[in-house]
């Protein structure tokens, strides 16, 4: 039993890295919107259940429960190779032919189908595979609890293994061929273990035996419990992320803790299990404790830790630091409640199994019902609630869910224990629990709105500016706040976006502007990314296009900045030639069939995790095939809140995709503070007196006033910004790393650098050798003799 212990760790560490492969090189292809993941983690999930329910089935008792493991354990490694080969196949397939709407969605539940759930019924079917090891008597099912608790432990260090190190070091094949040796490894120990472990089949005409009487309602209470476990953790990665900063290293922190939560708790609940005489009443009361649980969690993460007096700044550049506090308080938030959910599972097994049962039965009927109800609270939660009714209404459901399931239960357990003055006693002491359990759910404080601001710097915001709006969307939160000064702040992901403050606005509108002034003749434009719309509307106003395209990704975005930016976005949202489209860009771009004259991109900050496909090798090269001959591509990088390493990344995957690529600077008092990068798909030289004559035109007048209004009265003015090319750059940028599909290696370099302010050393360095472009721009001689000193005063030469 201690050996197939080991083995169960070495499993559900193989599982846990082709989760987080397997999920990041789907929504390459697939999109990242809250659909998506939702189709993604559905089907995963869904694969499991199936596999736990249809194993027992469909597979005799008659064979050597070690060897079916074994044989499980090397068909998921076989499958992880394939899966490492096919998806670039089916991704290519799916963006050829998916378009968009309904069908849209349906090609992705069957990519997501044919992908996942190969292996994914196998991973689901080795529980029950192992369970016919057992017998099922109180000592046989403690020691499933324990299995169970074993691949969850494994799946702690699979989870922190792949997110820490593998994908930050390697790439996704790295991290896929260590699973598949683990698997390897668990299916030939498996095999080992069988030929000196003899095993003696039952008796094929032996009677089933089903499970004990009253079973629908273990089954229920479980379904209800994996539902609530699933839903809450949907709304504490979401809020914890603000807190944290939605790093990729955050999202597996959290899940760790989640993980280690569930193994401490199978493992106590299957201690419990082997003595425990009325085992459906330790399920009531461990659901009406999650209701405590659930309480002190949203007090904790609502109305306690945003306000603990930390300030990011003081350990920026300390990485381990900050792990150790985001470790302490994701402890705190989630552990509780894990470890009561992870008690449940072994003792709804104990509460159904009985003598002579099939184990494989047993462990699959209480999976797929576990597992069913996580599912359906992970969607629930994600694609549903917390966008409808706010996430503390739905904390308040779960508590109300939770003490449902308990009071279904401990009424069960009490009709086990007969009438009398015990029932009349237990029935007192549920309607003072369900009213203990009502005060606990009204108790649950709202979601502060200085948080969705704010995030980790929440606590330093205090009664500082005044937040005047505060949503719930169905992948982000978003706020919007005014200083006392009349400034207007944009926040998403725990952070100011965009403002209406000067830096800015010079920043949304140089980015808006070089994307219409520098193509010749521009009709058509794409804008990733919504934000507080000052970009889109600067190209908006452009009077030479005839439409506009703005990918974003959270419904609610649009809906917010048209009603508190339209002065600073010229209504962009209201334009008649403005378009919204509701997907992820990246998706979008790969499906559609469109093309553009230009293409401009304002994403979330490279750290918040996903957003680094946006800046790869791969995706510049589909922006690429998406542009009419003459099309341009700007690019905004911050240098505030990140790394060198991260922001040399960033300009060389963008150079290496446009090696005549140019940086633009957006400077405070000649201080880096962000970059517009520029690429052309044929490049040529820039007519800096077309462009000129362009803002001279009294037809271009608004484009001029929104230039003027952030300092930039001429062309000269708009090219002086420049910072840099290849040229100027090679020894700055040698050993940059490349962002690519394989890696996305942004995402954890800059998932380091987030409490980092080194915007002002980042553009000394990168600096450093610019001089006066040669042969970039063109115009009359007074032009770029002009151009050339402007330049020079702004590098200080």
């Amino acid at each position: 039993m201690p050996a197939l212990l080991a083995l169960f760790v070495g499993s559900g560490c193989a599982a846990l890295i082709y989760e987080v492969v397997w999920f990041q090189m789907l929504q390459l292809s697939l999109g990242s919107s809250a659909v998506s993941l939702g189709v993604l983690l559905g089907t995963f999930m869904g694969g499991m259940c199936l596999g736990s329910w249809l194993f027992p089935k469909h597979v005799g008792a008659q064979n050597h429960p070690l060897r079916i493991y074994a044989y499980l354990e090397l068909g998921i490694g076989v499958c992880g190779i394939l899966v490492l080969l096919v998806v670039p196949l089916l991704g290519g397939v799916y963006t050829a032919i998916a378009g968009t709407g309904q069908f849209s969605v349906f090609m992705r539940g069957l990519v997501a189908a044919v992908v996942l759930l190969p292996p994914t019924l196998m991973m689901g079917a080795t529980l029950p595979a192992i369970a016919r090891w057992v017998e099922t008597t109180p000592r046989g099912v403690g020691w499933l609890g324990f299995f169970y608790g074993g691949n969850i432990a494994g799946a702690v260090v699979g989870c922190l293994l792949a997110g820490f190190y593998l994908l930050r070091v390697f790439d996704m094949a790295t991290a896929t061929f260590v699973a598949v040796a683990l698997n390897v490894i668990v299916g030939l120990l498996a095999l080992a273990i069988a030929n000196r472990a003899p095993y003696e089949a039952p008796d094929p005409n032996r009677a089933q035996v089903g499970p004990s009487p009253g079973s629908r309602v273990v089954y229920f209470t479980i379904a209800l419990s994996g539902l609530t476990a699933l839903a809450a953790q949907v709304i504490w990665t979401r809020v914890l992320s603000l807190l944290f900063g939605a790093t990729v290293y955050t999202f597996s922190l959290i899940l760790a803790v989640f993980l280690v939560g569930l193994g401490i708790g199978s493992s106590l609940g299957a201690s419990m299990a082997r003595s425990m005489k009325n085992p459906r009443a330790a399920l009531g009361w461990t659901q009406m404790l999650l209701c405590v649980a659930l309480a002190y969690a949203a007090y904790m993460t609502n109305a306690s830790m945003p306000f603990w007096p930390i300030n990011p700044q003081i350990t920026s550049g300390q990485p381990f630091m900050n792990f150790q506090l985001d470790l302490m308080r994701a402890t705190f938030v989630i552990l509780p409640g894990a470890i009561l959910w992870g008690m449940s599972f072994p003792l709804a097994l104990a509460s159904v199994a009985s003598k002579d049962q099939d184990p494989a039965r047993l462990v699959g009927g209480v999976y797929a019902a576990n597992t069913v109800g996580a599912i359906v609270g992970a969607l629930f939660a994600s694609l549903l609630a917390v966008a409808w009714i706010g996430s503390q209404q739905t904390q308040m459901v779960l508590i109300g869910i939770s003490a449902i399931a308990g009071l279904m239960m401990l009424a069960s357990a009490a009709d086990d224990a007969g009438k009398g003055r015990t029932q009349l006693a237990t029935m007192i002491l549920l309607i003072l629990v369900t009213g203990g359990a009502g005060l606990l759910a009204r108790s649950v404080p709202p979601m502060p709105w200085l948080l969705v601001a704010y995030g980790r710097y929440a606590a330093t915001w205090v009664g500082q500016n005044e937040i005047i709006y505060m949503g719930e969307g169905m992948t982000a939160s978003v706020a919007v706040s005014r200083t006392p000064n009349g400034v207007l702040n944009y926040h998403n992901a725990g952070k100011v976006q965009a403002s209406s403050e000067p830096q800015d606005m010079r920043l949304q509108r140089l980015l808006g502007h070089m994307t219409t002034l520098i193509p010749e003749n521009p009709k058509s434009v794409l804008v990733i990314g919504c934000g507080a719309g000052v970009t889109a509307g600067a190209v908006s106003i452009d009077p030479v296009l005839s439409v506009v395209t703005i990918a974003e990704i959270e419904p609610l975005v649009p809906e917010v900045v048209s009603k508190y930016f339209s002065e600073h976005n010229f209504a962009v949202v209201q334009n008649p030639k403005v378009r919204v489209h509701l997907d992820d860009a990246r998706h979008f771009l790969l499906t559609t069939k469109e093309k553009f004259d230009a293409v401009t991109s304002d994403p979330l900050d490279p750290w918040v995790k996903g957003a680094a496909t946006l800046y790869t090798r791969e995706f510049f090269d589909v922006v690429k095939e998406h542009l009419n001959p003459g099309g341009v591509v700007t690019l905004f990088v911050q240098l505030y809140e990140s790394s060198d390493a991260a922001v040399k990344s960033e300009i060389a995957t963008f150079l290496e995709a446009f090696p005549g690529g140019v940086v633009f600077a957006n400077t405070i008092n000649g201080q880096g503070y962000d970059l517009v990068l520029v690429g052309q798909l044929d490049p040529k030289p820039i007519d800096v007196d077309r462009v000129q004559a362009r803002l001279s035109d009294p037809a271009n007048a608004a484009i001029a006033k929104s230039l003027s209004e952030i300092g930039v009265f001429s062309a000269v003015d708009l090219f002086s910004t420049y910072a840099g090319r290849r040229d100027d750059m090679g020894g700055w940028l040698a050993g940059a790393q490349i962002n690519r599909d394989r890696n996305l290696r942004l995402q954890y370099l800059a998932g380091l650098g987030l409490n980092l302010y080194e915007a002002a050393s980042i553009y000394r360095n990168m600096s450093a050798e610019s001089r006066y472009p040669e042969g970039l721009f063109t115009g009359s001689p007074e032009t770029i003799e002009a151009l050339r000193a402007a330049i020079a005063r702004a590098h200080g030469h």
